[in-house]
């Protein structure tokens, strides 16, 4: 049987992982907001965000049953705006490609990644999916999928 990547649910106890994963340097740099983040504040994001549903979809990736990544979806007005993190460990594997295919099937809307330029992987990660780059604003390239 070959190896299957699946989309769950986050809950509280991934909070270690999740906090790891976006305060490590390469995610930082990815990200809009390139700060570390501190424990309690990480702590009350994702109570928030599981609470959010309506809003917020916050997912972990599973490789094996292991643990590889993030993908989350915000909804906007006009689209979700969906983002993904692959573990350090994890990386260089084509799983991101994986993640976001499996994200895109939990939608039948309009959806929309920024990603930020230069980050080479998520850009064609986005254009792999089927996303048209729509825009730059700002060192932030859009892209949208209908």
């Amino acid at each position: 049987m070959s190896a299957l990547l699946i989309l769950r649910p986050a809950k509280m106890s991934d909070s270690d992982d999740l906090l790891t994963w976006r305060n490590d340097s390469l995610t930082r740099q990815a990200s809009h907001s390139m700060d570390p983040v501190s424990a309690a504040d990480h702590q009350r994001w994702l109570e928030a965000s599981l609470k959010a549903t309506k809003q917020r979809r916050l997912w972990i990736a599973e490789f094996n049953e292991c643990a590889v990544g993030t993908c989350r979806a915000d909804k906007l007005e006009h689209a979700w705006l969906l983002s993904w993190t692959v573990a350090p460990g994890a990386r260089g594997k084509g799983l991101a490609h994986q993640m976001l295919q499996a994200m895109l099937s939990q939608f039948d809307e309009p959806l929309e990644a920024q990603v930020k330029l230069g980050n080479q992987a998520s850009i064609h990660v986005a254009q792999k999916a089927g996303f048209r780059l729509i825009k730059e604003e700002h060192g932030v390239l859009f892209f949208y999928r209908d």
